[in-house]
């Protein structure tokens, strides 16, 4: 078939652990349904699966194509400006720096803490030095350095979105697929190929508060009664198993990774990177946990259910199938991941019924949470199918 999303479900759980906190070192949670939940950021799970130290992480294949990128507010000073200072006036170079730092950064450019952090691919930086480069070469004082750039930035081409459209993934894979914001260029904003939604626990939070002490090991009770404790603190931990939900938007995959028309997308273009991207993220999704506190709690997991789903209609989420949540008081010798996939199951055929969308679909599981009338796959045939999906459409 020739997919127009790619739809991908998770269960997963951990058990003692701290996997996303807020602003007050507490758990994440989301009201939903009659219950509240604990949760995982969606910022929180693409961080991990751009960063895992994983050979299918997306930095790493980022690095293998050539497309990495930065996230950053101190890009123009370190890797634009600085690899100049050494060769040119100081007073010129400074500058042009501020120059570029308000064209990017606007009324927050001489403070790094108001900045906002921008997505730049290697690309973008190595195309802005040269540029402060050239201005520099021709411009021995800090006035004519200033004029240098204010014609530059007059220029039509110089800008981001400008030299985008004559370098291929000139943003970087990771704005490719989870879109950038540049508010002072718009024109080189990127749409999110992928979407990702908030994880959180099919059944009500499972929150404990974990007392805990340290201890000096140079303290002696016997000789002034003291317990030897260094310092009494507390933390909260939590439980659960989580749904998360992940969409593709294929077309648009292809658009940013190659420039094409989205309407051209499965016409003649390698999509290669495509096909690697969406196995990359199958395998992530299973493999990866997000979590802090990794020294004291070991938060590594492995999903218990993936589901795939491949379609032209506007894909859905399952997160309904537990607007309901799912008792965690045992039931008929169930075990809570087998109520689960139950409920998911539920509510997929009822919208099968429903809307007979016609979506196909592959999925991966424990045997205790496998789906009845969906063929289960090992993660590596998985991953290869919804690869082969992009690889192999046809206008």
């Amino acid at each position: 078939m020739t997919p127009r999303f790619i739809q991908i479900h998770f269960l997963s759980a951990w058990p003692g652990v701290l996997l996303n906190r807020d602003d007050a070192g507490l758990a994440k949670r989301l009201p939903f349904g009659p219950a509240v939940r604990t949760r995982v950021s969606s910022q929180c799970l693409k961080r991990h699966w751009r960063m895992a130290d994983d050979p299918r992480a997306l930095h790493q294949l980022a690095a293998q194509e050539g497309v990495a990128s930065l996230r950053t507010k101190l890009a123009i000073e370190r890797l634009v400006i600085e690899p100049l200072r050494a060769r040119y006036p100081q007073e010129a170079v400074d500058a042009v720096q501020e120059a570029f730092l308000t064209k990017f950064y606007g009324k927050n450019a001489k403070d790094p803490k108001q900045r906002q952090a921008l997505l730049f691919g290697e690309a973008e930086i190595a195309w802005m030095r040269g540029n402060a480069e050239a201005i520099l070469k021709d411009a021995p004082d800090s006035k004519s350095a200033e004029a240098g750039a204010a014609a530059f930035f007059k220029e039509e081409k110089a800008n981001l979105a400008a030299f985008g459209k004559s370098v291929a993934l000139a943003a970087g894979l990771e704005a490719a697929l989870f879109g950038r914001m540049v508010t002072s260029d718009v024109k080189a904003n990127t749409d999110a190929a992928i979407h990702v939604a908030h994880a959180f626990t099919v059944h009500d939070e499972q929150p404990e508060l974990d007392y805990f002490t340290v201890v000096d090991d140079l303290r002696n009770r016997e000789d002034d009664g003291d317990s030897g404790a260094a310092g009494v603190f507390d933390t909260e931990l939590t439980s659960g198993l989580y749904y998360g939900y992940v969409v593709v938007d294929v077309p648009l995959l292809v658009k940013n990774l190659t420039g094409c028309a989205m309407a051209n997308w499965a016409g003649d273009q390698d999509r290669t990177l495509a096909a690697q991207v969406v196995e990359n993220l199958v395998w992530l999704i299973a493999e990866i946990s997000p979590g802090a506190k990794k020294g004291s709690t070991a938060p590594y997991s492995r999903a218990e259910l993936v589901l795939v789903e491949a379609g032209e209609r506007q894909p859905r989420s399952l997160a309904n199938a537990f607007r309901q949540p799912v008792s965690l008081a045992p039931h008929h010798n169930e075990s809570l991941g087998r109520r689960s996939a139950d409920a998911l199951a539920a509510h997929l055929a009822a919208l099968d019924e429903t809307y007979a969308t016609g979506e196909v679909r592959r999925h991966l599981a424990l045997p205790d949470l496998a789906l009845p009338g969906v063929d289960r796959l090992p993660l590596a045939t998985l991953a290869q199918w919804a690869g082969g999906l992009v690889r192999a459409a046809q206008a």
